[in-house]
């Protein structure tokens, strides 16, 4: 029989287990982060009928979802978290107390072409607040300051979250005669950064067909970096969406203040406008200080019809979404993976020193009571294998466990990080490991340089 050769497909991520403990615990991070908000978790379908899913698809994305057939119902696999949550708020209306929040952690697929940091396959981890008719600018002003808590949480203290609000620029549009579709204009005056202003120039009166008194007003407004709200003030009092757009972006900004945000870590920006053409409001995507290029690892901001395609209710949202697995590439390619953060399977690991395996089977018993994850050795091995086992695994204390310590109701621990070895009575021990384990794990699974 041929043997297959084993292979990942390509855009699929595996994990050996440290980095899988690592990335767990980024997980739960977040979770812990989203759940100090007052948000609730959810865990919505991996699968779902094709007309949902495909409800606010076309163009590119309808391209890459990955669609199935199960006898006479057409199946689609989700692209993102989103489309799964308009549907589950209008399917559940009745049974849901608005503004409802929540997030959720989970596998999306894309069929797009694989490279480096994208994936086919990839965590989304994502919060929203749905509003039932009207949401509050507050709810607004919060989703930065998860942000900062999250990513401050994951042990990343170098970022910049950027703010702004897509009334402002609509308003813009208006006052300075743009008549071309408003989506057109900001999915080009996005690629700001990457291909610089007079390339975004060129295109704006060349392929959108804006004047170039219009582009280079525009240019001159939303590349203004120092002092954004002074080059609005001149604006102010010739468009109602205009005036209301700075306004929501004058509260954003003071309440990041009151929610404890430095003003190291959040910049307004003008020239954000945030591709999809759902936003309506607010906007916002967070850039790691060190690394520009790999592009925002968080992104989001407001809308206000989620579930358009599924109820005639109005209900405007707000959000945020962190590609997990993609920041996590980055975090390990880059070497930031904090190096003494306990990824190891177990705290404790016991060398039985005797045949009979009942009292290490006890004391397992008990130290796992205390909530220790105590591993057993039992593989008949040279004692420098077992040693040598728990040394390659990370395992911090070793227990060894022979007919001398059992007579005198004591146990013999090694400190692997130290080499240092202590022989007193189990209890006294286990409350000692306890204490140095609980520091262990108070540790963040990022560390930057």
């Amino acid at each position: 029989m041929n043997k297959i050769k084993p292979r990942t497909l390509s855009g699929f991520m595996e994990l050996l287990p440290p980095d899988q403990v690592y990335f767990n615990a980024m997980m739960q991070k977040l979770r812990d982060s989203f759940s100090l908000f007052g948000f609730t978790s959810l865990d919505t379908p991996l699968i779902e009928s094709a007309d949902i899913l495909l409800a606010k698809g076309g163009g590119e994305t309808e391209k890459q979802i990955y669609t199935l057939q199960k006898g006479n119902n057409d199946l689609a696999i989700r692209y993102e978290l989103t489309a799964s949550l308009a549907k589950y708020v209008a399917l559940y209306y009745n049974d849901l107390t608005f503004p409802f929040r929540r997030y959720e952690i989970g596998k999306v697929y894309r069929g797009e072409r694989a490279q480096r940091g994208r994936f086919r396959e990839f965590y989304q981890a994502d919060i929203d607040i749905i509003g039932d008719g009207s949401l509050d600018i507050m709810n607004e002003a919060e989703i930065p300051s998860i942000i900062y808590k999250c990513l401050s949480s994951l042990g990343l203290k170098r970022f910049t979250i950027r703010i702004n609000n897509r009334k402002v620029l609509n308003g813009f549009f208006e006052i300075i005669g743009i008549t071309k579709p408003s989506v057109d204009v900001m999915r080009v005056v996005d690629k700001l950064d990457k291909i610089g202003t007079k390339k975004v120039s060129e295109i704006l009166v060349e392929t959108v067909g804006i004047s170039q008194k219009q582009a280079d007003e525009l240019l001159k407004l939303v590349t203004n970096k120092s002092e954004p709200f002074g080059a609005l003030d001149s604006y102010k009092g010739r468009n109602e969406t205009f005036d209301g757009g700075v306004e929501e972006l004058a509260i954003l900004r003071k309440h990041l203040t009151d929610y404890n945000v430095p003003e190291t870590h959040f910049r307004v920006d003008l020239s954000l406008t945030r591709g999809l053409d759902y936003y309506t409001g607010s906007v916002y995507e967070t850039y790691l200080t060190d690394h520009p290029e790999v592009g925002s690892v968080c992104a989001g901001g407001r809308y206000d019809n989620l579930a358009g395609c599924y109820t005639d209710r109005e209900m405007p949202g707000v959000g945020m979404t962190i590609g997990l697995t993609r920041l996590f590439f980055i975090l390990q390619e880059q070497g930031l993976l904090n190096a003494s953060f306990l990824s190891a399977p177990a705290d404790v690991m016991i060398i039985p020193m005797t045949d009979d395996l009942s009292h290490s089977v006890k004391l397992a018993t008990t130290m796992r009571e205390s909530g220790l994850r105590v591993y057993i050795y039992s593989e008949d091995k040279k004692f420098k294998n077992k040693v040598s086992y728990a040394d390659k695994l990370g395992i911090p204390f070793v227990v060894f466990l022979g007919e001398d310590e059992i007579s005198r109701g004591l146990i013999k621990v090694k400190d692997m990080a130290t080499g240092e070895q202590t022989i007193a009575s189990y209890g006294i021990l286990t409350a000692g490991i306890c204490d140095k384990i609980k520091e262990l794990r108070k540790g963040a699974p990022i560390k930057e340089k």
